[in-house]
């Protein structure tokens, strides 16, 4: 069966296509700039030179017919025929409490979809905008739908509540729900393959660290606890949204400087993490090398992100009474040595001993960076939620012929 993954963005479009015989990646690629008249196209055919077109999309529906005819193009496509696909895999950021798991996607499930906009105001909608352009230009091909938040569905009622006036959880879900569920599901499970262990016999707390991030608590196999909330703004400091914050903040400062919610909200996820304490930039490359030449709020910026990635480890070895295994994943967790030695060496209570060398191996596969007296396994794992986003769909299709 082949698989085309999609994960739409209100401006962009990504996209691989795998041959799930052997879960090999026949093309991936990226659309950016949808809405404008210089649209980049980006193709990737495995075993075939790279191409870049720029031409206008105005929408997804154009988007997905120009990728669909890179993939069946003479000279840069993997396939004879748009027939060859057998079924298409969506990234959904938020399933709410109604999709605790994968789901075929139906007029019913797109209605769920659209009345979770209220959750996800800026993932949601792309999303079924990716959905209803996968429709039109492949009639009749079945799609379905992964879930960031499914695999925090696990979460006891005295993790995910807020301790707010319940009314608020039983009319409007006010809840917390998580996001990376795909890579923190699809990690865990890679580390217990490596460590040759039952998953049910493991507490692990994967920290996906990118420009956005979280970390999640593990426990036999299922999540018990993540960072982020009801959006994706609660938790780790990221590249440039806050993270956890006093909620007073927010009436205060909106109350000094006239902001409205827009505005506000704007701050909190646009302009504020790394970006808003380093002052150049909200990438972790950079702020390093910041820090390495010695500039001071690169330094500070560094240090409140390591110091609160670090507390949140120790909470969830504490909601665990113990940790198994610490698994780095993303962009900045695969990455940022320099990050993973100033967490690890601050863990000794743990029992975790890092290995400086293996530490410093920069490799795409997985990889032990603990001694081999280290109380804790500590891992470094390349993510793959489109590998996760397609076997799932071949799962749920393949169920259903």
């Amino acid at each position: 069966m082949k698989i085309l993954v999609i994960n739409s963005g209100s401006s962009s479009l990504k996209y691989q296509v795998y041959d799930m015989t052997n879960e090999s990646v026949l093309a991936k690629g990226l659309v950016e700039r949808i809405g404008m008249d210089s649209s980049i196209l980006n193709h990737k055919p495995t075993g075939k030179e790279e191409i870049t077109e720029v031409s206008e999309i105005l929408e997804h529906t154009t988007a997905i017919r120009k990728v669909l005819d890179k993939l069946t193009h003479e000279v840069h496509g993997v396939m004879s025929s748009i027939s060859e696909i057998q079924a298409v895999g969506h990234r959904v950021v938020h399933g709410g409490e109604a999709f605790k798991e994968s789901a075929l996607v139906t007029d019913e499930v797109k209605a769920e979809i659209r009345r979770l906009i209220d959750l996800a105001p800026l993932h949601n909608p792309a999303a079924m905008m990716g959905i209803n352009a996968a429709e039109l230009n492949m009639p009749g091909i079945p799609q379905v739908v992964v879930f960031d938040t499914a695999f925090h569905q696990t979460m006891p009622e005295h993790a995910y509540l807020y301790a707010i006036p319940r009314v608020l959880y039983n009319k409007y879900k006010v809840r917390r729900y998580g996001a990376h569920g795909t890579s923190h599901d699809f990690v865990s499970k890679a580390a217990a393959e490596f460590l040759d262990r039952p998953i049910e016999d493991l507490k692990i707390i994967t920290c996906h660290v990118g420009n956005g991030g979280s970390l999640t608590a593990i426990k036999n196999g299922v999540s018990v606890d993540t960072s982020m909330g009801m959006t994706p703004l609660e938790g780790l400091m990221m590249g440039t949204r806050s993270g956890d914050l006093d909620p007073a903040i927010v009436p205060y400062v909106m109350n000094k400087e006239d902001l409205t919610i827009n505005e506000v909200n704007s701050m909190l996820n646009k302009h504020s993490g790394l970006l808003a304490i380093s002052g150049i930039s909200s990438d972790m490359r950079e702020i390093t090398e910041g820090m390495e030449k010695g500039e001071a709020n690169s330094t500070l910026a560094f240090n409140m992100y390591e110091y609160r990635l670090r507390k949140y480890i120790g909470s969830y070895a504490a909601a665990m009474n113990g940790v198994d295994v610490i698994v780095f994943t993303a962009g900045v967790g695969e990455n940022s040595v320099v990050l993973r030695q100033r967490v690890l060496e601050q863990l000794t209570y743990l029992g975790v001993e890092v290995d400086e060398e293996l530490n410093k191996i920069r490799s795409g596969e997985p990889r032990r960076i603990s001694t081999a007296n280290s109380k804790v396994e500590v891992l470094v794992i390349p993510t793959n939620e489109e590998l996760v986003i397609a076997r799932d769909t071949h799962r749920i299709v393949g169920a259903t012929q």
